[in-house]
């Protein structure tokens, strides 16, 4: 695992928040642990993968978990229910460039705090930690947030609920991994499924998930 940690003094400040940066982008969570370190008042470390990120959380206590979605590892609301276990009393935020309100809402239920997007301006990041940290939770609104329109059709003709499959699908689970998730039955992940093909034009799952992937819905 690496590690990237603000040094020297911050340490020592019993003020200063730890976070957990987990993002198999190493370059951007970089860039975030950076950024924090020359604000003050934080102490980040980063790690690239669930299974890192575990092993960092059973070894030291961290105020706010930044957690990537995509990571190597996470397979959807079973791995944020476990990292937010593993964070104990830290606060776990969804820290992704797109996930839908469906998939938020349930986050939220398992004890998640909110969400950061990705294309959050970094100058506005330690403020929004802050208030995280101080117990709030933090959910964008307004027409850039993904999910926003809840199940109403977007220009791409997809609902929410929509998304939320086509996502896990492309992700590789199947019907049945997919309807655990959601608590549905099958048929209606398959009712999802011909919905999505038809509205995309799609020959079958895999082409639905590429047409998707080409059109940045994913």
């Amino acid at each position: 695992m690496n590690l990237s940690e603000r040094d020297d003094e911050a340490g020592d400040n019993e003020n200063t928040l730890k976070i957990a940066i987990a993002d198999d982008h190493k370059l951007l969570a970089d860039a975030v642990s950076s950024m924090l370190g020359g604000e003050g008042g934080f102490e980040t470390s980063c790690c690239y993968d669930l299974e890192s990120l575990l092993k960092l959380l059973g070894w030291g206590k961290f105020d706010v978990i930044l957690l990537d979605l995509k990571m190597p590892g996470m397979s959807g609301l079973d791995s944020v229910a476990q990292v937010v276990r593993a964070a104990r009393e830290g606060y776990v935020v969804l820290f992704t460039g797109q996930v839908d309100r469906h998939f938020l809402d349930k986050a939220l239920e398992l004890g998640v705090r909110g969400l950061i997007a990705k294309t959050m301006p970094l100058r506005s990041l330690g403020s929004v930690i802050e208030l995280i940290s101080s117990g709030q939770i933090f959910v964008p609104v307004g027409a850039d947030f993904p999910g926003s329109t809840t199940d109403l059709e977007n220009d791409h003709g997809l609902n929410d609920k929509e998304l939320y499959v086509l996502r896990l699908a492309a992700d590789g689970m199947t019907n049945k991994e997919i309807a655990r998730e959601m608590g549905a039955t099958e048929v209606i992940v398959k009712m999802h499924m011909r919905s999505i093909c038809r509205k995309l034009g799609a020959r079958n799952r895999a082409h639905a998930a590429i047409i998707s992937r080409e059109r940045s819905l994913l």
